[in-house]
């Protein structure tokens, strides 16, 4: 199966050369982002694609100083939203609505209970469960990337407060929760490049129930 010898092929790299990837692969890598399945079909994330190198050295500090911020082609933060609100959660049954071009009983009632609990939950409870949502995405684009070719190095060590600050998204209703620099692995400078894989054996990581 070619997708599983691409994610044998695919690791977290470490160093990047900081050759452009070509703008169709990036966009492909954002279409298999929206085509992630989400909570309630919500879909109560961003992505900020980033290329300005300005703006990535800006980051790069409150990132554990890791190079593959500003050595990567496109750096992709994935920001999730702060709180589910009655707007939020109407714009995405009315969006459901219009394309489909009908309504259906069922999925009104869905709304409404969802505007009935979502909204009244504690904030950070709500945007916990955003990021989850983000994650799936996060993983998806993960295998895009690496279908392509491309390297990608999943990044959960940075200051968020920091990187929302940075890029404004608390003005949003966004706040930061993973990145994902993508582009060409540096082989001379990266120490994991060479090394074998490891992974749990299958018996360790699956439990079949007949």
């Amino acid at each position: 199966m070619e997708l599983l010898d691409k994610l044998n092929w695919r690791y977290a790299a470490k160093a990047m050369n900081g050759n452009k990837v070509p703008q169709d692969k990036i966009d492909n890598i954002i279409e298999a982002i929206s085509l992630s399945p989400t909570s309630s079909g919500l879909q109560p994330f961003e992505v900020i694609v980033i290329t300005n190198q300005e703006l990535k050295e800006k980051i790069r500090p409150v990132a554990w100083n890791q190079s593959v911020i500003t050595d990567c082609s496109h750096l992709l933060v994935f920001a999730a939203w702060d709180t589910y609100t009655a707007d939020r959660i109407n714009k995405m049954f009315d969006l459901t609505n219009d394309i489909r071009g009908f309504k259906n009983d069922g999925w009104e009632n869905y709304r409404q209970m969802l505007l009935g609990s979502y909204p009244q939950r504690d904030p950070e409870e709500n945007f916990n469960h955003a990021a989850k949502q983000a994650y799936i995405a996060f993983s998806q684009a993960i295998s895009a990337a690496a279908f392509q070719g491309l390297d990608s190095t999943p990044l959960e060590g940075f200051e968020a407060d920091a990187v929302d600050k940075i890029l404004g998204l608390r003005e949003k209703g966004l706040r930061s929760c993973v990145m994902l620099p993508i582009g060409y692995r540096n082989e001379s400078d990266d120490w994991l490049v060479n090394l074998k894989k490891v992974r749990k054996s299958k018996e360790d990581l699956v439990t079949v129930i007949d």
